[in-house]
């Protein structure tokens, strides 16, 4: 197929989509960005400096990308509160279309990329799984890490969340139209990364490694 492979992949939070990225951009060999961690990086500032979120946004680099500290649920809920921002998303608007603009192609993932900032892209996947299975996900990954918490909670923080990202004004949560839908509930790493890899063969494109 011609032109480059764009990967645009979103979902809410513990679907799946993070892991499915990442396995994709490795095995197409293209570049991938975690778009999620832009917006945990202007949440983390915001709590840090006590700036305003745009003016936060308008300074995030890549190289930003790698604090740990935005691997904690508590980021995950700072971003998700300045996501809403328009002035926030309008700031890190061209960091992300020129990551997906690269010759070799990109991987992204996200919650608006199929629908606002690679609306193009051939590729298009939506991941999502039911509330029940994406609450044991994080549990289980917050436990490992030694958090303290309880599934209730952790449930009643992720509808919370899924309201505000699906409910926002600026770039909502949703499937583009012509995004292949993948339910994660059922399916392990590997079988998600099977069925997307099976969809994205069929629209022509096919990894050039062994």
């Amino acid at each position: 197929m011609n032109g480059p492979l764009v990967i645009a992949i979103d979902g809410p939070s513990a679907a799946g989509k993070g892991t499915l990225a990442r396995r994709l951009a490795a095995h197409f060999g293209l570049p991938h960005l975690d778009t999620g961690l832009l917006y945990r990086a202007v949440g983390v500032g915001v709590e840090k400096t006590g700036r305003p979120a745009g003016e936060v946004a308008a300074g995030v680099q890549p190289s930003d990308l790698a604090d740990p500290d935005l691997k904690t649920d508590q980021a995950g809920q700072a971003a998700s509160k300045v996501a809403a921002l328009p002035e926030v998303r309008a700031n890190l608007l061209n960091l992300q279309k020129e990551f997906a603009s690269q010759p070799s192609g990109a991987v992204l993932d996200g919650r608006d990329i199929g629908t606002v900032i690679c609306p193009d892209a051939p590729v298009k996947l939506f991941v999502t799984a039911s509330s029940d299975a994406r609450a044991e996900r994080r549990y289980r990954e917050l436990r490992e890490r030694g958090g303290d918490t309880i599934k209730p909670r952790v449930l009643a923080e992720m509808a919370e969340r899924d309201r505000r990202d699906s409910e926002r004004a600026a770039a909502p949560l949703r499937a583009a139209p012509d995004a292949f839908l993948l339910d994660t509930s059922d399916m392990d790493a590997d079988a998600a990364f099977a069925a997307a890899l099976v969809f994205i063969e069929r629209k022509g494109f096919r990894s050039s490694g062994p």
